[in-house]
């Protein structure tokens, strides 16, 4: 009898066929639920996850048969990782196979800011022309900060190269990273001589909410804020305040602390139009590390990583 792989989210077609032709049964579930999975788990042997389902103690005390999880992208806080390998599964994350699209949208969405593209646009199908009002400022000559060095903070570093910027790097946990193009730096360094801010940081209750007022008022001067990573590591209310005071002189958000639009309070409404309202603010729904060769190489890395 194969053994039986479920997949709880939607991915790539490639993946399905190698897991088939490797002699596993898939039972391809992208819509399933917390409690639908816990009463299935219990035949699986494989897992393949990304950020909907959370795989807690509770869950994997029913996952009986469960040999692996592959998680596909990075950051691995849905799982109880510590009870996982306690009970002998293996896991596997793949944030080498989405960080170049994240990279990518985080430029992006940086060129988008301070060229006022999005802002300039949205007036142009207003029958609004505006060029004063929608001047740019050139990326060439400013002082970028990233603060998280991993694959995404590395890929982002990367592709502003051609811009001839200043690029610091802060990471708590790595040392010895900088090179020719990339000045390891000190938060305090980042704090004094950014114009720009990109977090680039796994959710953790060290990370959680190290966006917040008090954060953006210790750099000198008002920067624009790039989050394509958790987002739950900045607060939005304090965005919203940032915004309005001038301590922040834009904000790009991939990502957004509750993403269940239809679950917003009043207060998260509010912010929410205010945030897409603001002429210096862009936000997109959490797909920065979600293009379509991602989702193949995610599926190529995860499977190698297990060995599979």
């Amino acid at each position: 009898m194969s053994k039986q792989v479920i997949i709880t989210a939607k991915v790539h077609e490639y993946l399905i066929n190698e897991l088939q032709e490797k002699g596993f049964a898939v039972d391809y579930r992208p819509s399933i639920t917390y409690d639908e999975l816990a009463a299935s788990i219990h035949t699986a042997s494989g897992l393949i996850v990304t950020t909907r389902i959370k795989v807690d103690k509770a869950m994997l005390d029913r996952a009986t048969q469960l040999e692996w999880i592959g998680r596909l992208g990075s950051g691995m806080e849905l799982i109880d990782t510590a009870y996982a390998a306690e009970k002998g599964i293996r896991l596997a994350s793949s944030p080498e196979g989405n960080r170049d699209t994240v990279g990518e949208q985080a430029v992006g969405m940086l060129v988008m800011l301070m060229h006022n593209l999005l802002k300039s646009n949205l007036e142009l199908r207003n029958s609004i022309w505006e060029r004063d009002g929608n001047r740019a400022w050139e990326l060439g000559g400013k002082t970028v900060g990233i603060i998280g060095y991993g694959h995404t903070g590395g890929a982002f570093a990367k592709r502003l190269r051609g811009f001839d910027m200043k690029i610091l790097a802060f990471d708590k946990y790595k040392s010895g990273f900088g090179d020719e193009f990339v000045q390891e730096a000190s938060l305090e360094a980042i704090f004094r001589e950014a114009d720009i801010v990109s977090l680039h940081l796994p959710l953790t209750e060290e990370t959680r909410h190290l966006g917040n007022m008090s954060f953006f008022q210790s750099f000198h001067k008002p920067v624009y804020l790039l989050n394509t990573s958790r987002g739950k590591v900045v607060k939005t209310a304090d965005v919203v305040k940032a915004l309005e005071s001038g301590a922040l002189a834009g904000a790009a958000l991939d990502v957004l602390e509750n993403e269940k639009l239809d679950t917003f309070s009043e207060t998260e409404q509010a912010e929410f139009r205010f945030l897409l309202a603001h002429p210096r603010a862009v936000l997109t729904p959490h797909i920065a590390g979600y293009s379509h060769e991602a989702s193949i190489k995610m599926a190529k890395v995860v499977l190698e990583k297990l060995g599979l």
